[in-house]
């Protein structure tokens, strides 16, 4: 993939010069561990020595360190050859991680000397090992130095992880917290950093797949704990608001971020057509339309016109009864969308979020989450994240059954899906679904931007085609009259569904709608609109801005009710190919106008499912309440007896 518009390449020749002081780094130091305690067993010394190697003149002004600890050197090539025991030979894994250790390094080095001379740092190292550093930029040649050392571990660890992580397998290492991060300067930096990788791989990295979980592990700790450093260091501006490119790994560098193999993931989960999906024709219509609204993402852009434009459904949830669909709904539109990134040759990314992800350890649930979020997010795949049976997930604020992983789930899930620092680039979309969503909190619920209806079945003709569909062919028994499969005709069942919401479903909101109506007449102005949409409010004290910015989008996405054609998804080069401008102008030409049925009909639908999840959790509270007083009424009965 070529550079983007907003990347500047990081030249291979300027990458390549640093190989040297890399492989040197690999073959040996010394280092005095400052923050960490060492962990591994000591290494018999090999015969090649630290007394040959190269050494490094810090820079950093002033500078003196006195330490009691014992310094140690570190082989991490030796230790890399070690891992798998008594095996004279070099192992692929093993050359694999050596090669990308030093590529790693040589990058993170490179990154370094380009920010080095953006920021005058370059010049303000020579003046230092000259003597002749004016005193008062000592504390910006300080601050420069700091940036510099978090800019290249991070970088490293960066690097490290997008080059290994396609040989990861199953296996998963927990190295814990990375400990020896050093800000004094770049170069004591990755001392610091390769000795306590040289620790974990001791510690941890038994054979191969230990080894690359090992290293990868290591890798992510390392840019969490700098990240974290990075949200109060200075001079970090000239990295955070640039981009570069290593175009021979296809590796983006952009700030804190970390950078992902374009990887899709391999399901196993069984697809299924849409006309297995009885019923739920709305949920089934925009589920489709959503698909193919994810394939005009525009890699090179990074964004899709649909975000743009407005209409994207970033986050949705479904509900509805058990056995209505949900799984079924997942399972079409996971295979909709990979069908058609096989055919454009895209890399699709599916995950779940599942109850496995809650941890008795502290933090280790948000982890587990972010984690989840991040792998969707990725900007070089087309993502779907599914979140099944949330309310069991996400626990629900201010309920004292919710434990800690589950309140750790739910806020991180609020913060990702409409955070202050969300991006929707229109490359993913997260699916929320539940049997109980008047059990999930109100806010996670209400940052659900889109509602599916999950019903499953309805009418007699669905019935007929659901018992037909289930059957399978291994009968004999005769259809009767009936037009097999007629009734899931999209189209005309997507209008009658969407017609049936010119009034309220629900009677909380069909009281408020009566009452609004005999008030100020035929709701066909935007005051009239908002004069309903207040009389919600008062109802339903949650109905907030929030509900109506849902509303709103949804009201774009009726304006984008089109279905992107099936030609352009067979034949990419009619849509998918095109340069980001083309597409933004076809879509724009098949966009519909805003009507007031739309608004009112978008009003009623999302409305209608907040009065139904209401009613149900307060009729679950109700009863809770009837139950306990049933047993306090009970209690009192055989106290009183047994006092007699």
């Amino acid at each position: 993939m070529s550079l983007t518009s907003d990347q500047m390449e990081l030249r291979e020749e300027d990458i390549r010069s640093h190989y040297e002081a890399a492989a040197a780094l690999l073959e040996g130091f010394d280092h005095t561990p400052r923050i960490a305690s060492g962990k591994a067993a000591p290494r018999a010394e090999r015969s090649a020595g630290l007394g040959t190697r190269r050494m490094f003149r810090s820079t950093t002004p002033g500078l003196v360190t006195r330490s009691t600890a014992r310094p140690e050197g570190v082989q991490l090539l030796a230790r890399i050859e070690a891992a798998d025991g008594d095996d004279p030979l070099v192992s692929p894994a093993q050359a694999s991680v050596m090669s990308a250790l030093r590529r790693a390094l040589s990058i993170a080095m490179a990154m370094a000397e380009v920010y080095g001379d953006q920021t005058g740092l370059a010049d303000l190292k020579r003046a230092n090992l000259e003597g002749s550093l004016p005193a008062d930029k000592k504390t910006v040649f300080s601050e420069l130095l700091s940036a510099e050392a978090l800019i290249t571990l991070h970088v490293f660890g960066n690097a490290c992880a997008f080059l290994l992580t396609p040989q990861l397998s199953e296996v998963s290492v927990e190295i814990g917290e990375v400990e020896e991060v050093l800000s004094e300067n770049g170069q004591l930096a990755l001392h610091g950093a390769l000795w306590e990788l040289d620790q974990d791989i001791a510690q941890f990295a038994s054979d191969d797949a230990r080894l690359v979980a090992c290293v990868c592990s290591f890798a992510a700790q390392l840019m969490e704990k700098v990240s974290l450093r990075a949200q109060t260091a200075a001079r970090l501006e000239p990295f955070e608001r640039a981009a570069w490119k290593v175009e021979a790994d296809d590796f983006a560098i952009r700030g804190f971020q970390p950078a992902r193999a374009a990887k899709g993931s391999t399901l196993s989960m069984t697809f299924k057509k849409p006309h297995e999906v009885v019923g739920n024709h709305i949920a089934k219509y925009q589920a489709l339309r959503l698909s193919k609204m994810l394939m005009a993402y525009d890699f090179e852009r990074r964004l899709n016109p649909f975000a743009e434009l407005g209409g994207f459904i970033f986050t949705f949830m479904g509900d509805g009864m058990p056995g209505t669909g949900k799984t079924t709904l997942i399972q079409m539109m996971a295979g909709l969308i990979k069908g058609y990134c096989d055919n454009a040759g895209y890399p699709f990314r599916y995950q779940n979020l599942s109850t496995e992800s809650i941890d008795s350890y502290q933090g280790k649930s948000a982890q587990n989450a972010k984690a989840f979020i991040n792998n969707v997010l990725d900007p070089g795949v087309i993502g779907f994240g599914t979140i099944d049976d949330i309310d069991q997930l996400a626990g629900k604020r201010g309920d004292r059954q919710s434990s800690a992983g589950q309140l750790e789930i739910t806020a991180v899930l609020m913060e990702s899906f409409a955070g202050a620092n969300t991006v929707v680039r229109g490359n993913c979309t997260f699916g929320m679904f539940s049997n109980y969503p008047e059990n999930v909190d109100d806010a996670l619920r209400q940052r659900a931007g889109a509602r599916f209806l999950v019903d499953g079945p309805q009418s007699r003709d669905d019935y007929i085609d659901i018992l037909a569909l289930l059957m399978g062919k291994n009968h004999a028994i005769p259809l009767g009259k009936h037009e097999l499969y007629a009734a899931q005709e999209i189209r005309k069942a997507v209008a009658r569904s969407f017609e049936s919401h010119n009034r309220p479903h629900e009677d909380g909101l069909m009281r408020v709608y009566e009452r609004v109506e005999a008030d100020i007449g035929k709701l066909d102005t935007l005051a009239k609109l908002g004069t309903y949409l207040k009389g919600i409010q008062e109802a339903d004290a949650r109905f907030t801005g929030r509900s109506i910015k849902n509303i709103t989008d949804a009201v774009k996405v009726r304006a984008m009710d089109f279905e992107l054609p099936d030609e352009w998804m067979e034949e990419p080069e009619r849509f998918l190919f095109k340069s980001y401008d083309e597409k933004r102008g076809m879509i724009e030409e098949l966009r519909r106008p805003i009507t007031v049925e739309m608004v009112i009909q978008e009003i009623n639908r999302y409305a209608d499912s907040e009065f139904r999840y209401a009613d149900k959790s307060d009729e679950a509270a109700i009863a809770a309440m009837v139950r306990d007083f049933g047993r306090t009424e009970e209690a009192k009965r055989r106290y009183l007896e047994g006092k007699g």
